[in-house]
């Protein structure tokens, strides 16, 4: 099938698109990758009178450094932020999750903002976004507004934007020095949404834990970030049993559903076991963290 008619908008500026969207809100969609938005329009899900094309915005395809942050563009392609120096030096979590997105025609095309706008609860990057507590950009007709990632998923598909606002840009924490992360998740085939996924970052300091970030994907219709599982990590040694113990946290935390795919009660003992390979994994990048391996 192919879309109904739409009108196609193709902005150069953040102002001139923000105009668009406020004025056509209601019946709008904003075209960022497309990895997600073209397949809904070519089976007729979405039905937008308005189309507003982010291609041309130039600037939001910039990564950037500010002090104790790492600035990404909304429209910064997955593949760009995969093979960015900047991001595997500052959000070690951010680059163990990219190589495991779809495969890399989507990432070629996709971008870390749309990704995050369109809020699957099975994606990678917002499980990302909420376990480094990221900050994300919107500009709306009244100016702009900055979303915390605990506040800006709200249910599934949908997120804090109002109808009148873009989504600029992201801003992650700088991951400081003896930091470690891993993203594991399991599905059907290599490269399908994940079923359970876990993102996991620690950072240790005299042999334990001083701080750890956990977050799920698939087990409910937002992210799911771990406090249980993160209470058992933080501040104690970087041994397997600590792992075991967060993992058992996990289980007895999340509440997935069962659909054709997998029952709940498969699910939770996954994220468990996920969990428990995943902090291993993030402990031995940690490990190896140094202060000279750090790009400035």
């Amino acid at each position: 099938m192919k879309p109904v008619d739409f009108t196609l908008h193709r902005p150069e500026t953040v102002a001139e698109a923000v105009e668009l969207l406020a004025a056509n809100a209601d019946e709008a969609k904003v075209l960022a990758g497309g990895q997600s938005l073209v397949p809904l329009l070519n089976f007729r899900l979405a039905r937008p009178e308005h189309v507003i094309d982010l291609g041309r915005l130039a600037s939001l395809t910039e990564i950037r450094r500010t002090p104790g942050e790492l600035v990404v563009g909304a429209m910064v392609r997955q593949a760009q932020a995969e093979h960015s120096a900047a991001v595997a030096a500052h959000t070690p979590l951010l680059a163990a999750a990219l190589p495991a997105i779809a495969h890399p025609p989507i990432r070629n095309r996709g971008t870390v903002g749309g990704s995050l706008a369109h809020a699957d609860a099975a994606a990678e990057l917002p499980s990302v976004a909420l376990a480094l507590d990221a900050t994300l950009v919107a500009h709306g007709p009244s100016g702009i507004r900055e979303i915390a990632a605990a506040d800006f998923f709200r249910t599934h598909l949908t997120t804090a934007l109002a109808a009148d606002e873009l989504l600029t840009g992201i801003r992650f924490p700088s991951a400081a020095p003896g930091t470690g992360a891993a993203l594991l998740e399991i599905g059907r085939r290599r490269g399908d949404f994940a079923l359970v996924g876990v993102a996991v970052q620690v950072r240790l300091a005299e042999g334990r834990i001083a701080d750890a970030r956990v977050c799920f994907s698939g087990v409910d219709e937002i992210p799911h970030r771990c406090r249980a599982a993160e209470a058992e990590l933080n501040g104690a040694a970087s041994t397997a049993a600590v792992a075991d113990r967060a993992a058992d946290a996990a289980r007895d935390d999340v509440r997935p559903s069962g659909d054709l795919h997998a029952t709940a009660a498969y699910r939770r003992d996954v994220a468990g076991t996920l969990l428990a390979r995943a902090v291993a994994e993030a402990v031995r990048r940690a490990e190896g963290d140094t202060d000279a391996a750090r790009i400035a």
